[in-house]
């Protein structure tokens, strides 16, 4: 025996504007996006980023604002890299990191300005007898 199809749920309020409709974005795109937010997403490697934003530094200059070994930091910038968060540039035995393009730049402002925001109040709720 069939079942009947399902309905979408639908909204029938007065402000209904019908179905929401976003752009276009590939699989890819979102595994990539998904990826960077991970990468992005570790408190030290958001840290570095912070501090990219001011702009270009050497390896060497990292570890030692951050108090932290090579190679930890050559870690946490390998995965930034890879991501293309990051680019890097040699100079003689100098490596260079910089945030790869004003997106990154944007994206990690944004997210540390929405983080310092005051916490909206939650709205009250209705007791459930």
């Amino acid at each position: 025996m069939n079942s009947p199809p399902k309905k979408s749920p639908s909204c029938e309020h007065p402000h209904a504007a019908g179905p929401v409709v976003a752009w276009q974005v590939s699989e890819v795109a979102f595994e990539r996006a998904a990826a960077l937010f991970r990468a992005a997403g570790d408190m030290s490697r958001l840290k570095l980023l912070h501090q990219l934003d001011a702009g270009e530094c050497c390896v060497s200059e990292l570890a030692l604002a951050n108090d932290t070994k090579l190679s930890t930091l050559s870690q946490q910038l390998r995965v930034l890299h890879s991501e293309r968060v990051v680019k890097r540039r040699r100079e003689g035995k100098h490596i260079f990191y910089s945030l790869a393009d004003d997106h990154v730049r944007e994206l990690i402002r944004a997210g540390l300005e929405h983080a310092d925001e005051a916490p909206i109040a939650p709205s009250p709720t209705k007791k459930r007898k």
